[in-house]
């Protein structure tokens, strides 16, 4: 079937591939045939069935919110600031160095792209990025309406710390930080400022 899909083609699964592929090796160093060998289909197929590179990649990135990353969409609904921070933090850790996946984060990764050919999709992961922070920032907000949050605590400034922290979190695991160590730092940090609670984490 040199023309179309190969017989028992199976679209998630080949994006699941695609996703793998993106999440270790970033979008400027994934060539179409890592992804063409990766998802088993051809380029003629490839183009078909997902558009060019780039919207491969948007469809990859909704797969990682509705699924390894989509943990932080829960963590918004919990209802506690304490326990919103703390999923986001700790789920953060557990995404980026866990033992069958990729370490790091795709969204960070392909934001520190620097190459113009990469620019469309470093767009798209910083308007992303972007969004979630702009999500969390309501969230806090809420919560300093609804008296869940220590006194004179900023929405804006709490949002802004939590999204650099776990950048920081998704650099230092892609380097080889291990998950314990990275517990350990979030533990610190974020004992400053959280409401006594029953435990510093989860």
């Amino acid at each position: 079937m040199a023309g179309g899909r190969p017989r028992g083609f199976d679209a998630g699964e080949a994006l699941d591939r695609a996703l793998e592929v993106f999440w270790r090796q970033g979008y400027e160093g994934t060539a179409l045939s890592d992804l063409t060998a990766a998802m088993g289909i051809n380029r003629p197929s490839l183009y078909a069935t997902f558009g060019n590179k780039e919207a491969l990649f948007r469809r990859v990135l909704d797969r990682y919110a509705d699924g390894p990353a989509s943990f932080a969409g829960r963590a918004l609904e919990l209802p506690r600031a304490r326990d919103v921070i703390e999923a986001l933090v700790y789920g953060a850790i557990e995404l980026t160095t866990g033992p069958d996946t990729p370490r790091g984060c795709i969204n960070v990764r392909t934001a520190q792209a620097c190459g113009p050919d990469a620019e469309p999709a470093r767009h798209e992961a910083m308007t992303r990025r972007a969004a979630d922070h702009a999500a969390l920032r309501r969230r806090l907000r809420r919560a300093q309406a609804e008296g869940d949050l220590p006194p004179g605590t900023d929405p804006g400034d709490l949002a802004q710390f939590v999204t650099t922290f776990i950048d920081g979190i998704a650099v230092q695991a892609s380097g080889g930080t291990s998950r314990a160590q990275l517990r350990r730092a979030a533990a610190i940090a974020l004992r400053g400022w959280l409401p006594p609670g029953p435990a510093d984490g989860p």
